[in-house]
């Protein structure tokens, strides 16, 4: 079974790769491409590049999901099951018993990509996409009963205080995938190495619907990175960014994450620790969409106001290329995607000496940061008249 999911990876690499190239054809054709900044916000200088790709890889993910969940009714018993797929028909039945929650999932993607997609056309005020935001994160917190902390129900005295925790990790999340979709491969890279992570996760214990469409939302984003890997020639755009923060969100909540070994519940097993793995996974777009809304209301501005003052656009001013300001995203998220798949199987003694790394990370992360623009400002001084 770890076989099949992971070869869903380079399959749907190739998927997305030829989506996104078709979607951006059209694109040029059509003019859609990338929008001014609105009234209030700072953006990047305006390129022809179109701003579409999130359609190749919503349709990555969603057609091979419709696709799977279809074939599940059809092979789900012994006598229709191909015969080079019998040794799998455990993983086919239970793909088919998640088929309702699959098809919840389908549709709260695509409100979120028809949302972005006219957010991509014509921007629209952060009141109202905040609004529709909180609809699929609703649904999945409450008719679809997928909760974070459902060990605290006892304590809250009913769902109450899971589904808000749930409700506005989703919310979070999702905004800050959407707030790191601000320069040449930041959003797709981190989405793929993150999934990764949580795919691992996932596989780690037997959890195969999770971890396969973890596997698609890999996949989908490396072949879009193909496109977007600085110089881009396509932008995914709301249309993808929202998608992939709100599958990441949701995904993380259906895992499990500790062990089925440590036995009984987090707090009982002692194994708590476990239940921050997405936490440390999404570190990096944590710490951009903490530390830039802090930034803006520092400032007296709205967060909600795209700028240049994001955790790339910080590293670039540094003196970094747009290259190497990737490259350090890249070596911090696959760090912490590290560092959160072994939070997992850890003991309490590995758990802290983990705790310690994290931490280290996210220092040099600042260090790097404000360690370097001091010397920049005492440089520029010694060398002023």
């Amino acid at each position: 079974m770890y076989t099949l999911v992971l070869s869903l990876v380079p399959i749907v690499l190739l998927l997305s790769a030829l989506a996104c190239a078709v979607v951006r054809s059209l694109s040029l054709r059509a003019g859609a491409l990338d929008t001014d900044a609105m009234a209030g916000q700072e953006k990047m200088a305006r390129r022809a590049i179109p701003n579409t790709g999130g359609i190749g890889i919503v349709m990555a993910i969603l057609l091979p999901m419709l696709v799977v969940l279809g074939l599940s009714y059809l092979w789900s018993d012994e006598q229709s099951c191909p015969g080079f797929l019998l040794e799998h028909i455990e993983l086919i039945r239970g793909v088919r018993s998640e088929a309702a929650l699959g098809l919840w999932l389908i549709g709260s993607a695509l409100l979120l990509h028809v949302l972005g997609l006219i957010d991509d056309r014509t921007p629209l005020g952060a009141l109202g996409k905040l609004v529709i935001m909180l609809a699929p994160a609703i649904l999945v917190a409450w008719p679809m009963d997928t909760r974070l902390l459902t060990m605290l129900d006892p304590i809250a005295g009913g769902p109450w205080l899971s589904m808000l925790v749930t409700v506005l990790w989703i919310v979070c999340v999702t905004n800050a995938m959407n707030f790191i979709d601000n320069m040449d491969g930041y959003a797709g890279g981190v989405a793929a190495i993150a999934s990764g992570g949580f795919m691992v996760s996932a596989l780690m214990q037997g959890q195969w619907f999770v971890a396969g469409v973890l596997a698609l939302v890999c996949g989908a984003s490396l072949g879009f990175l193909v496109w977007n890997f600085p110089p881009a020639r396509l932008f995914m755009g709301d249309g993808g960014s929202l998608v992939l923060g709100f599958l990441l969100a949701f995904l993380t909540v259906r895992t499990t994450f500790v062990p089925e070994s440590a036995g009984g519940e987090p707090f009982e097993s002692g194994r708590w620790y476990a239940l921050l793995m997405p936490l440390v996974v999404l570190g990096v777009p944590l710490y951009d969409f903490t530390s830039v809304t802090l930034i803006r209301l520092s400032q007296g501005k709205s967060p909600f106001k795209g700028d240049l003052q994001h955790f790339s656009h910080r590293l670039v001013k540094r003196g970094l290329s747009v290259r190497a300001a990737m490259g350090v995203i890249y070596c911090f998220t696959l760090l912490t995607a590290v560092a959160g798949v072994l939070l997992v199987r850890s003991d309490p003694t590995q758990a802290v000496l983990l705790g310690v790394l994290i931490v280290l990370v996210f220092g040099v992360m600042a260090l790097l940061e404000y360690g370097s623009s001091n010397q920049s400002v005492r440089a520029d001084q010694d060398t002023q008249p």
